[in-house]
């Protein structure tokens, strides 16, 4: 690099001021100085000379008062990110600040700087955007298995340049070992995008190997899980035709993301009350490397309630739930973020058994969606028979009347619209709580369709009853 950049220069500072410094300590340069508010940029013959202004200069001689910066010229797409911070509270611990700094990329230096006021200020200088930002080796995870994840968060050339970086460093490790078997590139990608990544007839794949000149493979569907839905890409090639057909491989599932993402957001008010984001449909930005910029999260606002639905199964498929040793409804919870319990058995009714589920709208879809597929898979219901499933809901008494409607309009109008089989009992005596039962029956996205929508008429019912309840006012004691 021969091109050098001239930092900290003073406003009055002019390029024969310049030339006339890199004259008096015999560094030759081959152009003339452009000079720019501040800073100037000038070419050195060759790297040799570039090195020598840098060691003679920089830091070390004045001109009009100002200490001179010099260092090579970079490209603006390799140039590291520097800022200052400033108005940092004196009580902030430094983990704290760094953080939050780590938030936003690699972190080169963080250094204080003297200043007479009572707060902090920092100069921060960040690697450059091309470079990766994070990377997570999953070291505590899968413990004694024989390969290890990594996870890179960045750019797309900041995440192919980290891979390249990876596979130079495993092969290097094989050959110091005396590894003599090949080491392939593996990518984990979600099932949603691997058809797409495919191709009809697999062109797309058949492409990728041809124009690289590598060998890829995808692990079959039987590998997977309700609790790993990735797939696994292997390549196998040199260390340049795996990292071109690494390029090529997420060029197309960022597509396929891309494209699932509008879509989302066109759909976005299919199932009012639900976010779908939150629902784990669309993989977020740690699986195959997506920029996390791409993903819009939850809507800002109070946060949602938890609702408690009471769905009711066979009572023969109770085990199949609860797997070996209550594992499977674990592994359920956690993944929905809902409470799963099990009702003790009714001796009214030996045929079924209710699903005790609570958690948010999201949690509800998740639980309620693997119960409906857990049933089909363990052939509950046949080949061609629709699971349907009937599920409890309870709402305020005093918004049943709207869930009904005036002459049973709007229950109508519910089960036109979703499909599903939605019936408020006559003369039912509200709970303790207050509530009575809304029955729905229905297949899955009928029943949620349902659910959501007796949910936005609760909400709405009481938005209306709060202007009432706050301009009525507190009590107010009369005089006798």
């Amino acid at each position: 690099m021969n091109k050098l950049y001239i930092g900290n220069v003073s406003e009055q500072a002019s390029a024969p001021d310049l030339e006339s410094i890199f004259e008096q300590w015999k560094i030759p340069f081959s152009a003339p100085f452009l000079v720019k508010s501040g800073y100037a940029f000038v070419d050195c013959p060759d790297e040799k000379v570039a090195m020598r202004a840098i060691d003679t200069l920089s830091g070390k001689v004045e001109l009009h008062g100002k200490v001179l910066e010099v260092e090579h010229s970079v490209p603006k797409r390799q140039r590291s990110c520097k800022l200052q911070i400033r108005n940092i509270p004196p009580h902030m611990q430094w983990e704290v600040l760094d953080g939050m700094l780590a938030q936003y990329g690699t972190v080169e230096s963080c250094e204080q700087v003297n200043t007479d006021t009572e707060t902090a200020v920092v100069n921060v200088r960040y690697a450059a955007k091309d470079q990766a930002r994070e990377i997570d080796i999953h070291r505590k995870e899968n413990a004694g298995a024989a390969e290890k994840p990594i996870t890179v968060h960045s750019t797309p050339e900041g995440c192919s340049s980290a891979c390249r970086n990876i596979m130079e460093i495993m092969q290097k490790e094989a050959i110091d070992t005396k590894i003599t078997e090949e080491i392939p590139l593996k990518i984990l990608a979600h099932n949603n995008f691997v058809g797409r990544l495919i191709g009809k007839e697999g062109r797309n794949l058949k492409k990728i190997e041809q124009d690289t000149d590598t060998k890829i493979t995808i692990s079959p569907l039987q590998d997977l899980t309700l609790y790993n839905p990735e797939r696994t890409i292997t390549v196998k090639g040199t260390l340049e035709a795996c990292a071109k057909a690494e390029e090529e491989i997420m060029k197309k599932i960022r597509e396929s993301y891309e494209n699932d993402v509008a879509a989302m957001h066109l759909q976005s008010n299919l199932i009012p009350g639900l976010n779908l984001n939150a629902l784990g449909i669309f993989p977020g930005a740690a699986s195959g490397g997506m920029s996390p910029s791409v993903v819009s999260g939850p809507p800002a606002g109070p946060q949602v309630e938890s609702e408690t639905v009471h769905l009711f199964i066979p009572a023969l498929a109770v085990g199949a739930i609860i797997g070996k040793q209550g594992q499977h409804i674990k592994q359920l919870s956690r993944f929905a973020g809902a409470s799963i319990k099990i009702a003790p058995a009714d001796e009214l009714d030996t045929k079924q058994r209710m699903v005790i589920i609570t958690g948010p709208p999201e949690a509800q879809f998740k639980a309620q969606g693997r119960i409906f597929g857990k049933l089909k898979e363990e052939n509950f219901f046949g080949p061609k028979e629709e699971v349907k499933l009937e599920a409890h809901i309870k709402v305020p008494s005093f918004a049943a009347g709207r869930v009904i409607g005036k002459g049973g309009k709007t229950v109508n109008e519910l089960q036109n619209l979703t499909s599903a089989e939605v019936v408020v009992p006559r003369d039912q005596t509200p709970d303790e709580n207050d509530e009575v039962v809304v029955k729905i029956t229905g297949h899955f996205y009928a029943s949620q369709l349902a659910q959501r929508k007796i949910q936005e008429i609760i909400s709405q019912v009481r938005r209306q009853q709060q202007p009432k309840a706050s301009a009525a006012g507190p009590p107010v004691a009369r005089r006798k």
